[in-house]
């Protein structure tokens, strides 16, 4: 199993639930990966390279800490991505 931050599939998932509750400025893939990017470099990556470390960190998931953290910083990183596009409206 190669070396991945499995903090990516967590914000991922997070930002699924977020589109379903709060509408973005534009919803291209461009913009999208540049919320994404915005919130996997403000966040602590948790990396790993087994099956029992992904499950454990996955396990993170249900910390509430963790998902207001992500939540947080998906929402400003919506107001920056729509303030600050990097194409053409």
């Amino acid at each position: 199993m190669p070396v991945f931050n499995a903090m990516e599939t967590i914000v991922v998932n997070m930002f699924d639930e977020f589109q379903k509750k709060y509408e973005l400025k534009c919803d291209c893939n461009k913009c999208k990966d540049d919320m994404l990017a915005l919130v996997l470099n403000k966040i602590p990556s948790r990396y790993t390279s087994s099956e029992k470390g992904t499950l454990f960190v996955k396990g993170l998931y249900i910390n509430p800490q963790l998902q207001s953290d992500v939540m947080r910083e998906l929402m400003e990183a919506a107001n920056i991505v729509a303030d600050h596009q990097h194409h053409e409206v």
